[in-house]
Formats: structure tokens, C-alpha cells, sequence
């Protein structure tokens, strides 16, 4: 794993050169998309959101696509739609930016409900279909959807099938003053952006996603996050638990994180520091856990403290 392991390494270290003082949160990023999943990112504008994504997309060496959401897209301006060809008298069909490597999803909540449904089968089984013929999307299609949690004036709050989709939901945060000053010192001698060259191709990116399957998951971890998952489907303060995607993201998440840090098995701490991230967007409180002052930090906070985490797995 070792070998594995310094190349992915490497990745989030020359990532770490534009994204300064993010190397957790690339790191997590990365993670995800190794294990298939797609990131929601929430932040206040100017955080580095974009860059970040464009940053990813050219160390792995993967087209990337951007969509602005916004109220009046249709469906058809993301998938793609069929346009009648008179050369010919037929339909030809004409790929939107779905049909990409990296797609940044930005400001998705702006976007209606409709719009955002039309990602809902690519997320899921890397597909779309139209007119009912399916197209194939790109087996590393990755999503990285932003939005903005302080502008609600236009707005469409994701539904629940769509949040379940996303594999993680984060935040980039403010860089630290150091990290502050010296992105402005960076960013005044020139874009860090166009140093980027590619770290890892898209085969051996691949072939790194196959060797997740060598990574080695005790069954003592498999109770622990089972256990986990069965106490939100039983908690007064939920209206509704986990899905088995969640079980599902958290065993494999945990596991690219075991693959980066070049162990062949999961460690406990993986799944116990995912848990907010993989959880949090998921959860949905009852009215009186929300009167109450009951967040979705707090539930999974006092939720771990009761689920103790094997010692020796």
C-alpha cells in the first residue's frame, strides 16, 4: 500500500499549494471520490470552492465540467437534449456538461427542484437517460455541488433524495492568517492554478479505486458502524434514521482513508471522524428536537458518546 499511498499523498500535497491550510478537507475530498461518492460543499462566497474543484480536476487529470445553477435552467440545459437533424430527417441527441469527468455543480440550491432531480440518476448509476434511450456517463464521474447557507431570497433547499446522494456534505471554512497572507503574497505573482500539472492518470486512478477492494474491514468495525446506523433509526429526535447508503458511504470512505494513509485495514477512527460528515446532511429532526435546540452536530455528538468504538478490531 505504501507506493499507493505516496502517490495519493501527493496529490493532496500539490493540492495543498493552491488550497493552502485545507489539507483535511482535500484529503477527504479525494476520499470520496475514490470511493465513488460526491462531495457537497457549503460555504460563503470567496472560500476557494471553485478552485478547489478546478484544482482536483487537473492533478487527476480529469475533463471537468461546470454548471451555473440558476432558477430558469431546465433540466435539458444539464443532460443534454435532442435536436432534430434535417440532413438527415432525424433526431440526433446533443450532450449537455453532465456528460463530463469532474462536475462542479455550482450553487446548486438556486436551481428548482426539477433541474435538481435531473442529477439524481447520474449521481446514482453514473447514467442518464432521454427520450428513453440511456447514455453512459464516465466511470470516475465525480460531483462537486456548492451552495451558499446564508442567501435563501431565491433558493430551493434540497430535497431529502437529493442530500441522501451526496456521499459527504463540508465546509472549506476561512483560511487561518497565515495561510491568508500568504495566498495574497501567492496570488500576486501569478494563479497557482496554471502551475497545476497532472499527478495520476485516469487508469491508475482506476486501478487504485480496485485495490479499496484489498482493504480489510473487521467485523467488530462492521458492528460499530451498524450500531451506529441502527441508533439513528431509533432516535425520538429523528423523524426518519439512516439509509443503508449511509452503511455503505461510511465503510467505503473509511476505506480510501485507510488506502491514503497506506494501511490495508480500517481503522475505528476513521468511521468515528466521518460520522458527522457522512451523517450530518442526512438526518432529519423532528419539530419538537428543533425547538428543543437539537442540531444535527449535537445528535451525532451525543450519539457517538453512547456507541463506544472497538478497541481491538
Amino acid at each position: 500500500m505504501k507506493e499507493e499511498s505516496a502517490l495519493l499523498k501527493r496529490v493532496i500535497k500539490e493540492a495543498s499549494k493552491v488550497i493552502l491550510g485545507k489539507e483535511k478537507q482535500v484529503e477527504l475530498i479525494l476520499a470520496t471520490w475514490l470511493a465513488q461518492g460526491h462531495v457537497l460543499l457549503e460555504d460563503v462566497p470567496g472560500t476557494g470552492k471553485t478552485v478547489l474543484a478546478r484544482t482536483l480536476s487537473g492533478l487527476i487529470k480529469a475533463p471537468m465540467g461546470r454548471i451555473q445553477f440558476t432558477p430558469d435552467l431546465l433540466p435539458g440545459d444539464i443532460t443534454g437534449t435532442s435536436i432534430y437533424d434535417q440532413s438527415n430527417h432525424q433526431f440526433k441527441f446533443e450532450k449537455g456538461p453532465l456528460f463530463c469527468t469532474f462536475l462542479l455543480a455550482d450553487e446548486i440550491n438556486r436551481a428548482t427542484p426539477r433541474t435538481q432531480s435531473a442529477l439524481l440518476e447520474a449521481m446514482g448509476e453514473k447514467q442518464v437517460t432521454v427520450d428513453k434511450e440511456t447514455f453512459q456517463l464516465d466511470r470516475l464521474f465525480f460531483v462537486v455541488a456548492t451552495q451558499n447557507p446564508v442567501e435563501h431570497h431565491g433558493t430551493f433547499p434540497l430535497p431529502e433524495a437529493q442530500l441522501d446522494r451526496f456521499a459527504v456534505k463540508l465546509s472549506l471554512g476561512f483560511l487561518s492568517p497565515k495561510s491568508e497572507i500568504q495566498m495574497a503574497k501567492d496570488r500576486l505573482n501569478g494563479n497557482p492554478l496554471d502551475d497545476i500539472k497532472p499527478v495520476i492518470d485516469r487508469e491508475t486512478f482506476l486501478q487504485l479505486r480496485q485495490r479499496l477492494k484489498k482493504i480489510n474491514v473487521h467485523d467488530k468495525v462492521f458492528e460499530y458502524v451498524a450500531n451506529i446506523i441502527e441508533r439513528t433509526r431509533r432516535a425520538k429526535d429523528l423523524e426518519s434514521g439512516c439509509s443503508p447508503r449511509a452503511t455503505l458511504t461510511l465503510l467505503n470512505i473509511a476505506r480510501a482513508m485507510s488506502l491514503i494513509n497506506g494501511e490495508d485495514f480500517v481503522r475505528p477512527k476513521y468511521v468515528y471522524e466521518l460520522v458527522p460528515l457522512v451523517l450530518g446532511h442526512r438526518l432529519m429532526l423532528t419539530a419538537e428536537a428543533k425547538f428543543k435546540g437539537v442540531t444535527s452536530e449535537s445528535f451525532l455528538e451525543g450519539l457517538l458518546k453512547t456507541v463506544p468504538p472497538p478497541h481491538d478490531a
